[in-house]
């Protein structure tokens, strides 16, 4: 493959073009991450990641794409054949419906013109016909990366607030983090599903979940099969700045970089 001369502007939704300070904090060696060094990084890392998502609760951090993210946010907390309300606003959220439906879950879409948002009305009036409570959780894409279609993630919170509904509510911010405004704990929203390429301007490799209290509360009770993804093994490792298995080492450089 021949190597054109200047810097190649990325002209996509994403990845984003990677600032040149980025670069050059990505492009140093690569420490031993069982070392005191790399654990006062994840530390600080992850402690600057709060910042990022808004919240005081756990934010964890795997060495995946966005689609990893949104497995793990299904997985720690739903059981099999759990009913999934989902908003149809775009490709990406027909994605994740499709592997909620590969998981063993039950995804139910709420129909959409991939020209607006999440209907906050629509889901509340699915959610107060839901008698039996038995929908186990919201999940809504906040900015469609397909579309450029945003959904009012407070708008929602409240909706599922008025339906006095105990559903989990999920939201992915693959395309929205750092690039519009986003409020983990005041939204209340239970699982944040992230991703480094986008907003965080760094390259694909790195993906999040920012984890509220009811979620860890339901993933003590999810029967989901998870070993990579499991939240209880990666939240223990984190309490020191390490982590269960071999991290995205050089990327945390970046996402340090100031």
């Amino acid at each position: 493959m021949p190597y054109a001369a200047g810097r190649h502007f990325l002209q996509i939704p994403g990845p984003t073009n990677v600032p040149e300070r980025i670069l050059r904090a990505i492009d140093r060696a690569t420490i031993d991450h069982r070392g005191p060094e790399f654990g006062a990084m994840g530390r600080e890392v992850l402690d600057g990641l709060k910042q990022v998502f808004k919240t005081q609760n756990p934010v964890v951090i795997y060495p995946a794409s966005g689609t990893g993210a949104w497995e793990a946010a299904l997985v720690n907390t739903l059981n099999p054949g759990d009913r999934v309300l989902m908003a149809e606003t775009g490709h990406f959220a027909t994605l994740w419906k499709s592997m909620a439906a590969k998981l063993g879950l039950q995804p139910e879409f709420i129909p959409g013109d991939w020209r607006h948002g999440a209907d906050p009305n629509a889901i509340e009036a699915r959610l107060n016909d839901d008698k039996a409570r038995s929908i186990k959780a919201v999940c809504v894409v906040h900015n469609e990366t397909s579309t450029g279609v945003a959904s009012r993630i407070g708008e929602v919170r409240k909706a599922i607030d008025r339906s006095a509904h105990p559903a989990l509510f999920m939201v992915d911010t693959i395309s929205s983090l750092a690039s519009m405004d986003y409020r983990h704990d005041e939204w209340s929203v239970d699982v944040t599903v992230g991703g480094s390429q986008k907003g965080l301007m760094l390259p694909p490799g790195l993906s999040f979940n920012a984890i509220g209290p009811k979620a860890i509360a339901a993933a003590k009770q999810s029967t989901l099969p998870k070993s990579y993804w499991s939240w209880e093994e990666m939240i223990a490792a984190n309490q020191t700045g390490y982590f269960p298995y071999t991290p995205g080492t050089n990327l945390r450089y970046g996402l340090r970089a100031p």
